[in-house]
């Protein structure tokens, strides 16, 4: 009987192991999962920013939506703010996570430089 119980919650073991893996996921840190990705890292490059002088805006409310452990493909629209020796950029794009995998990919549509550095 216990196990009928758990398939009208999750539906059926294959789901309970999926959302396991994805509340695992959504521990990580995003963050982490965009270095693990070589085109992240050249737009880091091509912008001489530091993989330490990133943040990803609302990163704690994308991680702690609910509904996210019951999804194995997510897009959202984030904006990445990255510091350099010249300023400030917001990179705005889609960020595409495929939570089964544990990949995390961002596809940017565009930037703006919003602040110079003055020291």
């Amino acid at each position: 009987m216990a196990n009928k119980g758990s398939s009208i919650f999750f539906g059926n073991k294959i789901d309970v192991v999926s959302a396991v893996t994805n509340l695992t996921f959504i521990a990580m840190n995003l963050k982490e999962l965009l270095l693990n990705g070589q085109s992240f890292l050249a737009l880091l490059k091509e912008f001489a920013i530091e993989a330490n002088d990133f943040v990803i805006q609302d990163e704690a409310m994308i991680t702690a939506d609910q509904n996210l452990a019951q999804r194995e493909i997510v897009k959202e629209t984030i904006c990445i703010e990255g510091k350099n020796k010249d300023g400030i950029f917001n990179f705005f794009g889609t960020l595409h996570l495929n939570l089964l995998n544990k990949l995390a990919v961002f596809e940017m549509q565009g930037f703006e430089q919003v602040g110079l550095r003055t020291n």
